[in-house]
């Protein structure tokens, strides 16, 4: 749960929340669009579900008027390759905000209907903003919409004059450029969005996963209409506080980080590493000091890398550090960065997420829907006070997590305020999250727990990463889902799975 969330994209730009805003790799089919109805295509992409199906669905842009202007959602399914044992539609909410759901379900959903055994027909969609679904832009240039610069990374000496300057620059541009559609972007009309595709599949109820800012989206639809809830799975969950929502999983990142880096110290100094050539030294205990010692002195002299103009800096390199804390699997290219930059004759390699801009489109979605949702703090003297504190507490990520973002000068005020997560409706919630997650950390996920009370039961897997179901390789993480999505079967009480638990 990112915080600006395949990678979240609320991770990733705000907070680092690996869901990324990717361009959708099915689009939906063209054709008529009316509202209510799906008329299904074949949309088959190489190493996808060869009975992936898309469509197209019309929704309002403003469900407080119904008859007005509509826009497109692409949506798409995978349909149960065994009828006798289908037993329900299963919805795949993405995270971000900004991923895209129909590619989601292009990756994972021959993975879901073998794990699931045909239980389901499984479908998903791109949020408004996304992907094959109706987008808005916010005219901001390429440097605006670099990675680095929309995390809000205070200058080394701490100060964040730029951020503010940026801040104000790109939430004046949206409010200019981003019309009725950007404004529409937002949780509320995300989970008006799923009811519309519910009633316009033709089924009484949904069965769900939900990932990361998914996770929220979900929760905030079996609030709405619990009804309409049949099996639910919440996986790497936030702290749903309607007060703070984003801005409060932003904030919890700096804490996040500092209980996932030991994963990434143990890993450097394992024995194997020497023979990888990727060893970082023999103590894991000093690993996180030499690291700190290397940003610093990136602070000082930026080091040239393969990407003309564009320098490692000690923020590029932090900010490097989170997207890798995602995944164990993202542990070498980050020991190869730090060994490129510790090593004064080579010239390090930046990956695409440091160096290119996003689109117009995947910015303004992924700020559109933090903005939209929740008033933010307006004072710059707040934040300024906020970061001191957060990079004394917290150096690996060096106030970021409470820095400004355009939020603090957006234009245009909630459309809905925020929802309560209560205890109020049926027990038929599950969630997974891991101990050690980089974005959505355990603590934010045990608030969510609290929230819905008896209504949830809550598996904690002790691993680090982000995404558990399916993700992280968790044998007794993935059994527990498994289970209750196809039996209905849930722990009697909140439980824990061993590493790599069986």
């Amino acid at each position: 749960m990112t915080t600006y969330s395949s990678t979240p994209a609320l991770l990733l730009a705000l907070s680092a929340t690996l869901t990324g805003v990717v361009a959708p790799a099915a689009q939906a089919a063209p054709g008529t669009s009316v509202p209510g109805q799906l008329f299904w295509k074949s949309c088959a992409q190489p190493g996808g579900p060869q009975v992936q199906e898309c469509a197209e669905l019309s929704v309002p842009i403003d469900y407080r008027d119904p008859g007005g202007e509509h826009i497109k959602l692409a949506v798409s399914r995978v349909p149960s390759d065994r009828p006798e044992a289908r037993r329900g539609t299963l919805i795949v909410i993405p995270g971000g905000p900004g991923s895209s759901g129909v590619q989601r379900l292009t990756q994972k959903g021959a993975a879901l209907q073998r794990e699931l055994k045909g239980a389901y027909d499984v479908v998903s969609f791109d949020p408004r903003g996304v992907g094959g679904s109706t987008t808005a832009s916010c005219g901001l240039a390429a440097e605006d919409r670099r990675l680095p610069n929309l995390r809000s990374w205070p200058a080394a000496d701490g100060r964040i004059d730029e951020n503010v300057a940026r801040s104000r620059r790109i939430a004046e541009a949206c409010h200019r450029a981003g019309g009725p559609v950007l404004r529409s972007l937002s949780t509320a009309n995300e989970v008006r969005d799923i009811e519309s595709f519910r009633k316009a599949l033709g089924v009484a109820k949904l069965s769900a996963v939900g990932n990361s800012y998914g996770t929220y989206v979900g929760a905030v639809y079996a609030q709405k209409y619990p009804r309409r809830t049949d099996r639910w799975v919440l996986d790497s969950s936030g702290d749903p506080n309607p007060r703070r929502v984003a801005r409060g999983w932003l904030a919890n990142t700096g804490q996040a980080v500092e209980d996932r880096f030991p994963d990434f110290a143990a890993w450097a100094v394992h024995p194997d590493r020497d023979a990888d050539g990727l060893g970082l030294g023999e103590r894991a205990k000093d690993i996180r000091p030499g690291f700190l010692k290397l940003a610093r002195s990136l602070d000082r002299e930026p080091k040239q890398t393969t990407t003309p103009g564009v320098p490692l800096t000690g923020n590029l390199l932090r900010q490097a550090l989170h997207v890798s804390l995602y995944s164990d699997a993202v542990f070498p290219q980050l020991a190869r960065l730090i060994r490129a930059a510790q090593d004064p004759t080579v010239r390090p390699v930046l990956s695409d997420d440091l160096v290119k801009p996003m689109s117009d489109e995947a910015a303004a979605v992924t700020m559109a829907v933090i903005c939209n949702d929740a008033r933010w703090p307006g004072r710059v003297s707040s934040y300024r006070r906020a970061v001191a504190a957060d990079r004394a507490a917290y150096p690996l990520t060096a106030g970021f997590p409470r820095n400004i973002t355009p939020c603090a000068f957006w234009k245009d005020a909630p459309a809905d305020e925020p929802t309560r997560i209560t205890d109020e409706g049926p027990s038929n919630i599950l969630m997974i999250q891991s101990l050690r997650d980089p974005s959505t950390p355990h603590f934010g996920g045990l608030r969510m727990r609290t929230a819905l009370g008896d209504r949830a039961r809550l598996v904690s897997v002790d691993q680090g990463g982000h995404s558990v179901y399916l993700g992280i390789g968790n044998v007794c993480g993935d059994r527990a889902v498994t289970a209750f999505l196809t039996t209905g079967e849930r722990p009697e009480r909140d439980t824990r799975c061993p590493a790599k638990g069986k």
